[in-house]
C-alpha cells in the first residue's frame, strides 16, 4: 500500500458492546498504530447516538486521521460508514481501518472507498424497488400501509420512533457542530440568543466551501438542548442570559465571537455589524469607530479570546 504523506494527528476510537467487555486488545493496537488520543466507548454498534464516537469526530481536525482497529468498530452499516468519512472528508480529514483495506490517506484506500460507495448506492436502489413491490402487492390485496403497531398506538413502538429521529437529529448537528460550538461556549450564558445567532449567521460558509444552515433562536436552542442531553457540553450554557446593559467584558467577548466566526471581517464591517445589532460603545454610543472595535480587539487577544485552544 502506498505511504501515507498525511502530517495530521491520528486519533483512535474502540468500541466494545457491552460494560462487560474491554477495549484494551483495540487499544493496544491503536497505540501501536501511532494515535495520540484514543476514545473508549460501551456500546452495541446498532445505537446510531454514540457519545464517544461524537467526542472523537469533534477533535478532528483538518490533516487529522480517525484510526479504528477494524470498520465493524465504527459503522452500525455501510450507509453509516459512508456518512461518518464524510463528515471526516469535509473537515479535510481521513478515515483509516487498521484491518481492512480502508484508508483514505492512499490512493489505493480512496479506490476501495469508492466501491463501498457504488454498492450502497445499488443496495439503496433494490431497496425502494422492494418497497415499490411490496406496496403495490399490498394495496392490490386491499392491506393497509404503515407500522401497525403504530396505528394501534403502541407506545414502545412509538418511543423506538422518537429515539430513531432523535439519533438523527443529533448526527446532523453534529457534522457542522466545529463551526457553532466554539461560539456558542463562548458568548453564553452571557449575551442573548439572538446576539449569538447574528455571530453565527456572519459567517455563511463551512471550511470544505459547503453552505452552513441560516439560525434561529429556537434552532439553536434545540441544538444546545440536544447537546447538554448527551453530556457533551455544560448546562450552563441554556442559562438565563445576564442584563444589556454596557459592559466592557461583554463587549470583549462579544467581539471575540465576531471574529472568530468571520477572520475576514475588516473593522469598519464589524463596526457595521455591530450598529445593526444596535450593540452600544463602551460609552454608550451608537456608532462604532474602527478605532473603538479594534481597541476591544487588541483586549481580546491578550485574554487568548481568538485563541481557539482556549474554547
Amino acid at each position: 500500500m502506498t505511504e501515507s504523506n498525511v502530517k495530521g494527528r491520528l486519533i483512535g476510537y474502540a468500541r466494545v458492546s457491552t460494560e462487560d467487555q474491554v477495549t484494551d486488545a483495540q487499544t493496544d493496537v491503536l497505540k501501536a498504530a501511532g494515535c495520540v488520543e484514543i476514545f473508549r466507548e460501551h456500546m452495541s454498534g446498532a445505537k446510531a447516538s454514540r457519545p464517544e464516537l461524537a467526542k472523537a469526530l469533534s477533535r478532528v481536525r483538518r490533516g487529522d486521521v480517525l484510526v479504528v482497529a477494524r470498520l465493524d468498530r465504527l459503522a452500525r452499516s455501510l450507509s453509516h460508514l459512508l456518512a461518518v468519512i464524510a463528515e471526516l472528508d469535509a473537515k479535510g480529514a481521513h478515515f483509516k481501518s487498521l484491518a481492512d483495506p480502508i484508508d483514505t490517506t492512499t490512493p489505493q484506500g480512496r479506490f476501495a472507498l469508492q466501491v463501498l460507495g457504488a454498492v450502497a448506492e445499488l443496495e439503496r436502489a433494490l431497496i425502494r424497488e422492494r418497497t415499490k413491490d411490496g406496496l403495490r402487492a399490498a394495496k392490490k390485496r386491499g392491506r393497509i400501509g404503515g407500522n401497525p403497531k403504530l396505528r394501534a398506538g403502541d407506545r414502545d413502538a412509538i418511543q423506538r420512533i422518537v429515539d430513531a429521529k432523535a439519533a438523527n437529529y443529533f448526527e446532523r448537528v453534529n457534522r457542522t457542530a466545529e463551526h457553532w460550538l466554539p461560539v456558542v461556549r463562548q458568548m453564553r450564558p452571557d449575551h442573548r440568543w439572538q446576539d449569538v445567532v447574528r455571530v453565527l449567521n456572519a459567517k455563511r460558509d463551512g471550511a470544505s466551501g459547503a453552505p452552513l444552515p441560516q439560525w434561529t433562536v429556537e434552532r439553536l436552542k434545540r441544538a444546545v438542548k440536544c447537546f447538554v442531553a448527551e453530556g457533551l457540553i455544560e448546562p450552563r450554557l441554556l442559562h438565563q442570559a445576564a442584563s444589556r446593559k454596557v459592559s466592557s467584558e461583554r463587549l470583549v467577548t462579544l467581539l471575540a465571537g465576531i471574529k472568530r466566526a468571520n477572520p475576514d471581517l475588516t473593522l469598519a464591517q464589524i463596526g457595521a455589524q455591530l450598529e445593526a445589532m444596535y450593540e452600544r460603545t463602551p460609552r454608550g454610543g451608537t456608532r462604532w469607530a474602527p478605532s473603538s472595535v479594534k481597541s476591544l480587539l487588541d483586549r481580546a487577544e491578550k485574554l487568548r479570546l481568538l485563541d481557539a485552544e482556549t474554547l
